[in-house]
């Protein structure tokens, strides 16, 4: 079986080797955390937590040590999506309108003037003709739920 995987064709599988790796020595393992992959997580939308799982380390060591990283990290990630927000309300997507025009510009939909009174409701009187209604025992058995027999309520225009 050995002897197959010796003449198979192709690059060998590579070994892992030893490096060198710039980084801020952290926590009692003095583990090497580098602060620029510290921040590009955090752009990411990477949560601390996540970000010292991923290291290994403590979540306080992480942000004791690398508090600046993380905010400005967060801090792209926010004028990221602005960016992306403000791209789709420009291309006409009328909700990221909406949603930009009630929270940055404090638009409402309410009817409320600028000296928050209630502005008067003017509702148009339509000429419709008079409506009826009969209300009829149906012609179904009982609800098993209810003693009461079912009504039909018909409505018909005058």
């Amino acid at each position: 079986m050995a002897q197959d995987q010796d003449n198979k064709r192709g690059p060998k599988p590579k070994e892992l080797e030893t490096f060198e790796k710039q980084g801020i020595p952290v926590g009692r393992d003095n583990v090497h955390i580098d602060p620029e992959e510290v921040r590009k997580l955090s752009a990411l939308g990477c949560s601390p937590t996540e970000i010292s799982d991923f290291f290994g380390v403590n979540y306080s060591t992480l942000k004791r040590n690398f508090a600046s990283e993380i905010t400005k990290g967060t801090a792209e990630a926010k004028l990221s999506l602005r960016r992306a927000m403000l791209q789709n309300a420009q291309n006409m997507n009328a909700s990221v309108q909406i949603f930009l025009a009630k929270n940055w510009l404090s638009m409402s939909d309410s009817p409320v003037s600028s000296d928050d009174k209630i502005l008067p409701w003017v509702e148009e009187k339509h000429q419709s003709e008079p409506i009826t209604a009969t209300l009829k025992p149906s012609q179904s058995t009982q609800s098993n739920f209810t003693k009461k027999p079912k009504m039909i309520l018909t409505c018909k225009p005058e």
